[in-house]
């Protein structure tokens, strides 16, 4: 039995699982005011007001006690500092508490580790796309090589930034909002596609969507739907393309997509096309397990737990990078 504590963005999370069954994923969400995004201390006030409140929720839903868990697993990164911090230090004082052992868990390898466990998928290609991460990865070789990722910043960023531009609620999230209001979108507006090689770039992207956007609107060109619905159109093209390329190179039959921004049902959609006309098969999780979440820390906790991993407390510091590939994956083959 594993416990898992996700804060690395403006989502904190407690899961508990047991054998891959989860008996607990309870979580709460920052919600910043429309026109502004999440900064790192207001984030991390918000965390240390929930966490331990969680903790006990978990436990409750679970039906356990501490006496019942065998680890603790928490977010060691990527992510954001401050609130990466606020998660740390409570598997620690828990550990010292309960006289548990703790794991560190690499951020991307949960949401990997999670999608596999839920979708039943092999050995997938995976498109992990969120707030602060955009890579396309595959496992070879004790390791879950990245093939391709952005060069600037992540999609869920754009997405999140441009929100702000056009004032969209971040209630439940501004990806969501925007999802919803480009289904309103009725004209598909020419945007930079920045492909290099297997990398994409949404910053130029960004840059131009935020200054020429609301001047069209302005001018009666396009409305606020048709800038979403065009956006979403040429980033998630984007990432299909480098999905796909990478797919080819490993001979995959299997496309797998992670992290918050996977929730996007167009982007399943044109995944879904994609690995139609390959004949491949695609998997896909719902917001319970998609967005940030502490089943997904416990479950891969609880894998680097049965293969031997453990965190000393002098080494459970946090790490605001931390690659996926920097991480040796000695439960798989």
């Amino acid at each position: 039995v594993c416990l898992g504590i996700e804060g690395s963005a403006n989502k904190v999370g407690v899961g508990i699982l047991r054998d891959g069954a989860v008996l607990a994923n309870v979580r709460e969400t920052f919600v910043p005011p429309p026109g502004s995004g999440f900064l790192p201390r207001d984030t991390a006030a918000h965390h240390r007001s929930k966490i331990v409140g969680l903790v006990a929720r978990a436990l409750a839903a679970a039906q356990l006690g501490p006496a019942d868990i065998d680890c603790i697993a928490f977010t060691k990164g990527p992510g954001m500092g401050a609130p990466l911090q606020c998660g740390a230090i409570v598997a620690r004082t828990l550990s010292l508490a309960w006289g548990k052992p703790m794991v560190g868990v690499n951020h991307c390898v949960g949401h990997i580790e999670m999608g596999r466990l839920i979708t039943g998928a092999d050995n997938p290609t995976v498109l992990y796309v969120s707030g602060g991460n955009t890579q396309v990865i595959a496992y070879s070789m004790q390791r879950y090589r990245i093939f391709g990722e952005t060069i600037d910043i992540a999609v869920g960023n754009c997405l999140d930034r441009f929100a702000r531009v056009i004032k969209i609620s971040n209630d439940p999230s501004p990806g969501y909002n925007i999802e919803q209001l480009a289904k309103q979108g009725t004209r598909l507006v020419t945007l930079p596609y920045v492909v290099k090689g297997m990398d994409v770039s949404f910053s130029g992207l960004l840059s131009h969507i935020e200054k020429a956007g609301p001047q069209m609107v302005a001018r009666g060109e396009c409305t606020e739907a048709d800038l979403c619905y065009s956006l979403q159109e040429t980033i998630f093209a984007m990432l299909v393309e480098i999905t796909e390329r990478a797919m080819a190179h490993c001979g995959s039959g299997e496309a797998l997509i992670v992290g918050g921004v996977g929730c996007n049902l167009r982007l399943q959609e044109m995944m879904g096309q994609m690995c139609a006309q390959r004949g491949a098969r695609l998997y896909a999780t719902d917001e319970r397990f998609c967005i940030d979440n502490g089943a997904m820390i416990a479950q891969a906790g609880a894998l680097m737990f049965a293969a031997g991993h453990r965190t000393a407390l002098e080494e459970s510091t946090v790490t605001q990078r931390f690659r996926t590939d920097d991480v040796l994956v000695t439960w798989r083959t």
